[in-house]
């Protein structure tokens, strides 16, 4: 029987560079992406409200004024536009390749904040076990009307449970509060890696670590220090000077980048460690 490693990924900064929205659904609606995030963020501050609800209320609003249904079949073609760094798409199969030559099986895992009908639209998509990531609610023609699902950074974390607990769905509270011998979960935290992009994963990546996982902090090469702001490989350094990642890399997922390397070599402690456990 193989050993079961998970990998959990974000999305947006991690997989792909920018958010998921900004490769072709803003672009349609022929709006500013920077005007669309500050009222996004504006309505979230005026209503108390959470920023992924409002920026999701907001999506369904900029549809509607422009007469642009949101429809699944929308969404899965604007995943068909997402863009992803360099080697994603390769990656899988050769991480998979690698660990079965060691009698390991990888399940893949994504843990977003972004949405997942657009997600499931996308080239990766059938890599996944199982895709977390906020949704809507459609309508007997498959048209959005409502948020369904929210997934902010902070309860990011209870989906690392449902894969350290074998649940593959979003709504089965009961399983979730329940518990279960260490022993029996399919996957401990300690096989569990999480791959992020910065401060938006940091409850996952802290809560992962101090189970005895590992956190990835990964950054876009490309974008550097603006104005005021960090630069992604900045805001990775401080996730690792304040202990919140145990390691950084460029997001460069082909053959042998450093990224890949991590990951391999973690396989292989992985499988060390497991075999220490039969003394």
């Amino acid at each position: 029987m193989s050993l079961k490693i998970a990998i959990a990924y974000d999305f947006d900064g991690t997989l792909s560079p920018g958010n998921m929205q900004e490769h072709s659904f803003i672009p349609k609606l022929r709006i500013n992406k920077d005007a669309f995030w500050k009222k996004a963020n504006a309505k979230a501050k005026q209503q108390d409200m959470d920023e992924v609800l409002a920026y999701m209320q907001l999506m369904l609003q900029k549809a509607d004024e422009k007469n642009i249904p949101i429809t699944k079949k929308a969404f899965f073609d604007h995943g068909k536009e997402i863009v992803f760094f360099e080697g994603v798409y390769n990656f899988f199969n050769r991480i998979n390749k690698y660990a079965a030559e060691r009698n390991v099986k990888i399940e893949h895992y994504i843990i977003s904040s972004g949405i997942r009908d657009i997600i499931k639209g996308t080239s990766i998509a059938k890599f996944f076990t199982n895709i977390f990531a906020s949704g809507f609610v459609f309508d007997a023609n498959d048209v959005a009307v409502w948020p369904a699902l929210a997934i902010n950074y902070t309860n990011k974390t209870q989906y690392l449970f449902r894969i350290n607990k074998g649940i593959n769905n979003s709504y089965d509270n009961t399983k979730i509060n329940k518990f279960v011998e260490y022993d029996k979960r399919p996957i401990p935290f300690s096989r569990m890696i999480y791959i992020g992009d910065g401060e938006t994963d940091v409850p996952a990546m802290k809560m992962i670590k101090y189970r005895g996982g590992t956190a990835i902090a990964v950054y876009d090469p490309k974008k550097e220090k603006k104005n005021d702001k960090l630069s992604p490989k900045q805001i990775c350094e401080k996730l690792i000077e304040q202990q919140r990642a145990d390691f950084i890399a460029s997001a460069d997922y082909t053959k042998n980048s450093k990224l890949d390397n991590i990951i391999k070599t973690l396989i292989n402690k992985i499988v060390e460690e497991e075999k220490l456990k039969l003394f």
